[in-house]
């Protein structure tokens, strides 16, 4: 649990760092540092340790195709928090869980209950009530974060058939890499070496956050079942909002709180009834 929340901690930073490098240095740029840092990193520490099996995986194209919709996630993400605020954004990126759920219904085909249903739903408000079209958070980069979302659930979903038969510390390693490598065919788009110190720390720093992040994130998953972990990465929100107003001096309105409030509720709610469904299907018929 304290890996987890030490998880989203650094989420929360990298976010809120990656809004205050891209004011200066161009999105392609900062998300190359990002992925080439992991990669780098990993490879580092891992491949002395692991040796050639940390290369072993039975589905190289399915680890490619994670390892490329991460990096559409993030690069929505760099391109989503130019725009809008960091509590805002990670509000509305949290209801990733709730999009799995909408996935695995209409894409997989899988059996969702009402009770499910009804949490999407009030999800899918709260984000609403966020952007309420016609507000002042609303335009035409509301679909970027949408997008992003769309991206991160199928990534999740991926995920979730992969790790039954793959490493995390494998697909870990191909994740860094397969972002390094797309990040590097997209850099002399948008060359610029950093002026200033601030720019070289802050990049430096959304690589360390990401990759810390995500190896912590890895470790809490294979100490606690995910259904008992989910509803602590809501504490993220609460997190980026405090990022937010350290770094910008930006509050969410009343509004925004709701729809935040709405969207954590319902998404620890969906862990909860995770939960409840697993102790169901363990529970011996009575006859």
């Amino acid at each position: 649990m304290l890996l987890a929340v030490a998880a989203v901690a650094c989420f929360a930073t990298l976010d809120t760092t990656t809004k205050y490098v891209t004011l200066t240095v161009p999105v392609l740029l900062a998300l190359w540092v990002r992925y080439m840092f992991q990669a780098v990193a990993t490879t580092v520490v891992m491949l002395p340790q692991r040796g050639r099996s940390l290369l072993h995986t039975r589905h190289l194209g399915l680890q490619c195709l994670r390892g490329a919709l991460l990096f559409v996630t993030s690069l929505f993400t760099f391109l989503t928090l130019k725009y809008m605020p960091v509590g805002e954004f990670t509000a509305i990126a949290m209801i990733t869980p709730l999009a799995v759920t909408l996935l695995a219904a209409t894409v997989l085909r899988e059996h969702v209950s009402r009770r499910r249903w009804a949490l999407v739903a009030g999800g899918f408000v709260g984000t609403l009530i966020i952007v309420r079209p016609g507000g002042g958070l609303f335009g035409w980069y509301t679909v970027l974060p949408l997008t992003m979302v769309a991206a991160y659930s199928a990534f999740q979903i991926l995920t979730s058939r992969l790790v039954k038969t793959e490493d995390a510390v494998t697909m870990h390693f191909y994740t860094g890499w397969v972002g390094a490598l797309l990040g590097s065919l997209a850099l002399p788009l948008a060359w610029q070496l950093p002026q200033t110190v601030g720019e070289w720390a802050g990049l430096l720093l959304m690589g360390a956050m990401g990759t810390i992040g995500h190896f912590m994130l890895i470790q809490a998953y294979r100490r606690a079942p995910a259904a008992t972990l989910t509803p602590l990465l809501y504490v993220q929100i609460a997190l980026a909002m405090l990022g937010g107003w350290l770094v910008f001096h930006h509050m969410p309105d009343g509004w925004s709180l709701v729809g935040m409030l709405m969207i954590a509720c319902c998404g620890a709610a969906s862990a909860w009834l995770s939960v409840l469904e697993s102790r169901v299907r363990l529970e011996p018929l009575e006859v």
